[in-house]
């Protein structure tokens, strides 16, 4: 296997406007193309691999210095595992050690992004996206150019903050399309030594974006304001890692693969602001218009989405808007598809000790959320524009919403035609009972359930004629108690989704997917251990996780993976006759990936600011039923019966 890197080393930075002019434009590191990696020279560069002092590798990564080539590399089976999982689990979250961040040295990390609170983001600070021009790198050229052969791909974001600054909403976005969302690390109150974290994620699936010839532009947004405060500045790097496969593989299986295109469903450049758009209240619509080429054949939509200021904590909004929130998705008026999203707890949310040194689920690396729009190309099929629309149920200011349309053409080039055969999308099913306790105690019960589904046919010259159905169906319940005795309310939430995207011609099934997810989140916040009224443990528990069970089916077989992940995290703070004499904090979270061809653990504990427990194997891969095709096999006796053509 080769590898190669492309840098985008120093990004044009931007600074609030009470801070001066702007600093000069710096321009982007040229790519630059390592000789293949042999399995001698592989064996050289692990040997001499330092230890990264802050942040742990995902699974599987290896680290390099830049005069050692590559600086991040995989081996082949690694490459295979580590990239599948993080490409299919959802959010690949990433532990973040405590402790001060080195300042940079000239010419490694240059500042890049000076950031602002988001609540006062859109009122003290409009600035532009840092902005640098990309184009295929000579290595991909040389590799043959195209999509096809990009075995995987690696997005890195590097940054580091030092002073005191809250926590930031990031973006990264290449032709307009997204690639990564995230929320900075919160640096330490306690001490202006700063705070150091780096994100890698799968980005394989953007192949032809990342291989499309034509030039286009790489865009990073962070929005921050920088004051006598406020004094912690944000310097970041951004690096894209390519590995190509050798020789090129045949073509993949229909509709299975990185998409072919993948079209942005955002705001257009120049903008003083990210390419997302804006979502304040429950009537906010933002909508943008799509031509969908006339030889597709498969459509999906990815929804990237974050919430903040008002609705931060919408989870415990019980008052007014209340709890339950949706993003529900449309096209030409139709309702096609909605996200319950996962509950992310940004890194200075509820208590910021809670995510240190673990990071929240979610938290660098926010889930997107696909949409399959197979089913609906009867009316996206013609040729005119069509009208995408995002509102968010129940919302308060303010959500950040965009969205990528992937879209699978015709290897023939020839066009496709389709059309609908049945819609099913009931109206939003909601309840909501209180059981007051006194005047200031009580329970407040917020249920949801939704069911999206639709069925269509799609005649493509290479593959005939094919039937496509699309399944959601969420339920959703939320507690929310209040007691003297609780700082804030005590919140148990849970979210159930499932969702089916069957493909089917004449031969059997064309292509499959089908997913099975749970979140979970609980908090308490309140009075513990009381002996008297000035003595008591003020205490903070946060259970937070995930379960996403899966399966797919092509013209091969099957293919199943089960996920999960969870953490507990707890703080608590003694007072005594009306004073704090003691504080500490814990967090626990595990990790868990079994699927047909391989299996990962980890479980990772921390007390204070330092990890206690770090244990982590892939012996599942050889020894579990997983390994052997367990789960595949109990998934296809599960799912094999609605996959059949009738």
């Amino acid at each position: 296997m080769e590898c190669a890197l492309l840098h985008f080393y120093s990004l044009p930075p931007f600074l609030n406007p009470l801070h001066g002019k702007k600093r000069a434009k710096a321009p982007a590191r040229a790519s630059r193309c390592p000789p293949p990696l042999t399995q001698q020279r592989h064996g050289q560069l692990l040997r001499a691999t330092p230890r990264p002092r802050h942040g742990l590798p995902s699974p599987g990564f290896r680290c390099f210095a830049p005069s050692q080539a590559p600086s991040l590399c995989l081996g082949r089976r690694r490459a295979r595992t580590a990239g599948t999982a993080a490409a299919r689990a959802g959010p690949a979250d990433r532990l973040l050690r405590g402790g001060p961040a080195a300042p940079a040295a000239a010419g490694q990390l240059r500042p890049v992004l000076d950031a602002a609170p988001l609540a006062l983001l859109r009122v003290h600070l409009r600035q532009a996206p840092a902005t640098v021009a990309y184009s295929p790198p000579p290595c991909l050229a040389a590799a043959g150019g195209r999509a096809a052969v990009i075995s995987l791909a690696v997005l890195e974001w590097r940054a580091t903050c030092r002073g005191v600054q809250y926590d930031r909403v990031f973006g990264v976005w290449l032709g307009g399309a997204e690639l990564l969302r995230g929320c900075t690390a919160e640096p330490p109150i306690q001490s202006g030594a700063g705070v150091e974290w780096t994100v890698s994620k799968d980005v394989t699936k953007y192949a032809s974006l990342l291989a499309a010839r034509d030039p286009t532009t790489l865009a990073v947004y962070l929005g921050n304001i920088v004051d006598q405060q406020y004094i912690g500045v944000f310097h970041a790097n951004v690096t894209l890692h390519l590995y190509f496969r050798h020789p090129p593989p045949p073509p993949p299986q229909p509709g299975l693969g990185p998409a072919d295109v993948v079209a942005p469903i955002s705001r257009s450049l120049p903008l003083n602001d990210g390419l997302w758009f804006e979502i304040k209240d429950d009537f906010d619509i933002a909508s943008a218009s799509i031509t969908v080429p006339a030889n597709t054949y498969r459509a999906v939509l990815e929804v990237y989405l974050s919430y903040h200021s008002e609705d931060e904590f919408w989870y415990g909004n019980a008052a007014g808007n209340g709890p339950f929130r949706e993003v529900a998705v449309q096209i030409d008026g139709d309702l096609v598809g909605v996200v319950w999203p996962f509950p992310v707890v940004y890194t200075g949310g509820i208590n910021p000790l809670l995510w240190r040194p673990i990071t929240g689920i979610g938290s660098f690396n926010l889930p997107s959320y696909d949409i399959e729009l197979t089913a609906f190309l009867g009316k996206l099929l013609d040729g005119e524009k069509h009208e995408v629309a995002f509102t968010v149920t129940n919302a308060m200011d303010t959500w950040f919403v965009d969205a990528n349309l992937h879209l699978w053409l015709d290897p023939r080039g020839a066009a496709t035609a389709a059309g609908i055969v049945s819609y099913d999308a009931p109206p939003l099913d909601t309840a909501t009972a209180t059981l007051p306790d006194g005047p200031n105690n009580g329970l407040y019960y917020t249920t949801a359930f939704r069911h999206v589904s639709a069925s269509g046919w799609v005649h493509t010259p290479s593959y005939g004629k094919v039937t496509a159905t699309w399944t959601q169906r969420l339920g959703y319940e939320n507690t929310i108690n209040f007691r003297d005795s609780f700082f804030q309310p005590e919140v148990n939430q849970t979210t159930d989704a499932y969702s089916a995207a069957h493909v089917a011609d004449h031969a059997g099934v064309l292509y499959a997917q089908e997913a099975q997810q749970s979140f979970t989140l609980y908090k308490f916040v309140g009075v513990v251990n009381q002996t008297d009224v000035d003595s008591y443990t003020a205490a903070t528990k946060v259970q937070l996780g995930f379960s996403d069970d899966r399966v797919a089916a092509g013209r091969s077989g099957f293919w199943a993976r089960s996920l999960s992940n969870s953490q507990e995290c707890a703080r608590d703070v003694d007072v005594e006759d009306g004073e704090a004499v003691r504080e500490s904090w814990a967090a626990r979270q595990t990790y868990r990936y079994e699927a047909s061809d391989a299996c990962f653990f980890r479980n990772v504990t921390s007390r204070g600011n330092n990890v206690v427990s770090d244990h982590s194997d892939e012996t599942c891969v050889k020894e579990s039923p997983a390994a052997a095709g367990g789960i595949a096999e109990r998934a296809a006796a599960a799912v094999a019966p609605r996959l059949r053509k009738e």
